[in-house]
């Protein structure tokens, strides 16, 4: 018995709300990717070209996320999308996923055939745009911040950029240790370090884009409590065909049968289970059909 409508743009949504922190980052690490690219190529260091090539990574999940925001609050003109194109965030969050794991197993695969051999590096390049990189990836991760917690897309650009962050400082280590044992060894020891910390911050990036995909009930949310909840409602006596997911960032969306007693006013009830969801579990959309007890009005699907 709710109202059905089509899902307009919501201009004010996490990602879009954020949009201009991604922009900012884009840039900034768009123009430190080719200043990276080439030290590493000039220095020889494997650490320096592996932070470069996770900065290329960088650069494509940032504008990825960009598109994407732009996507999700894009008009509807075929009248064929009813959720809207808000999914669009998760999937660039997806693609950041994919570049990340990417990246890392470039730099392992280049780590192993460097073992057993002495190549050249120059520590100096290698402390200078190690520094300049930090700078960088601070600057980034102080403008991702603020949205990390709202968007998941911002947040898989934020865990880009904390990722190169840490590849930013292995590549000074790596710099202040290679000068001062003349050891290459650890240019490849810090760049395959670099690559397990990507791994790791990729995988549990892809869980929760997985788990929004799958449409689990949003993380914090258990359905049992939300049904536990519904029946608490006046004149609310059982509830049943509860579903409860995530469209996208901070856009929760439940659907659910409330069976009530026959004196039941269906908008008394309709108005305190929204308020109900809405307050008690941040779900502003919900989807709510009101049966009287007794009657077989709800015929259930096989599944």
């Amino acid at each position: 018995m709710g109202s059905g409508h089509g899902h307009s743009p919501a201009a004010g949504h996490a990602g879009a709300t954020h949009r201009w922190r991604l922009r900012l980052a884009f840039v900034l690490v768009s123009v430190f990717f080719v200043v990276e690219l080439v030290a590493g190529v000039v220095s020889g260091s494997l650490a320096l070209l592996s932070d470069a090539g996770h900065m290329a990574a960088d650069v494509v999940a940032l504008g990825a996320a960009l598109v994407a925001t732009r996507i999700a609050t894009r008009p509807d003109a075929s009248g064929r999308r009813t959720f809207g194109s808000y999914r669009a965030e998760v999937f660039a969050s997806g693609l950041a996923v994919l570049l990340m794991l990417a990246v890392a197993a470039y730099i392992v695969v280049e780590a192993v055939g460097r073992f057993g051999a002495a190549p050249q590096v120059a520590t100096g390049a290698m402390l200078v745009v190690g520094g300049l990189g930090l700078a960088v990836n601070l600057v980034a991760l102080a403008l991702l911040r603020g949205g990390a917690a709202e968007s998941l897309n911002v947040k898989g650009a934020y865990l880009e950029v904390v990722a190169d962050t840490v590849g930013s400082v292995g590549v000074i280590v790596a710099g202040v240790l290679v000068a001062a044992t003349g050891d290459s060894v650890w240019d490849t020891a810090v760049a395959l370090a670099i690559a397990v910390f990507v791994a790791i911050r990729a995988v549990l990036l892809g869980r929760e884009v997985l788990s929004v995909l799958g449409q689990h009930a949003p993380a914090g949310i258990h359905p049992d409590e939300a049904e536990a909840a519904l029946r608490e409602v006046p004149d609310v006596v059982d509830v049943h065909d509860l579903h409860l997911w995530t469209l996208t960032s901070g856009m929760h969306v439940a659907t659910a049968h409330l069976v009530c007693s026959a004196a039941a006013d269906p908008g008394t009830v309709l108005d305190g289970a929204g308020r109900t969801l809405r307050e008690r579990f941040g779900i502003d959309h919900a989807t709510l059909q009101v049966e009287p007890r007794g009657t077989r009005s709800c015929i259930e699907t096989t599944w």
